[in-house]
């Protein structure tokens, strides 16, 4: 089970102030690549898995957006790092109809 879950808003600054939703999906796309397990949200998206992979995504995330020409990004990351195991069906679980 992995021991960590992983939300983050990435927010490219895009140049010529271009639309922000391409480079999400982007940045989204670099977790698919990963093949990491992952539940994106409104503002932002949840990834599953083993802290060092999830941050090394994040990484790679950023490097993305500079690579697309975004002259910064800002990174609003959540961590739940439990040894034990972590899992976005564990926590919801009791919500899901």
């Amino acid at each position: 089970m992995a021991n960590a879950l992983v939300s983050i808003q990435i927010l490219p600054k895009t140049p010529n102030g271009d639309n922000v939703i391409p480079y999400v999906d982007e940045a989204i796309s670099v977790i698919e690549e990963a093949g990491i397990k992952y539940e994106v949200h409104p503002l932002e998206t949840t990834m599953e898995g083993e802290l060092p992979e999830l941050f090394s995504v994040i990484e790679k995330m950023n490097e993305k957006m500079v690579q697309m020409g975004c002259s910064n990004v800002i990174s609003q990351v959540k961590v739940l790092y439990k040894p034990s195991g972590a899992s976005m069906d564990q926590l919801t679980e009791k919500y899901r109809g």
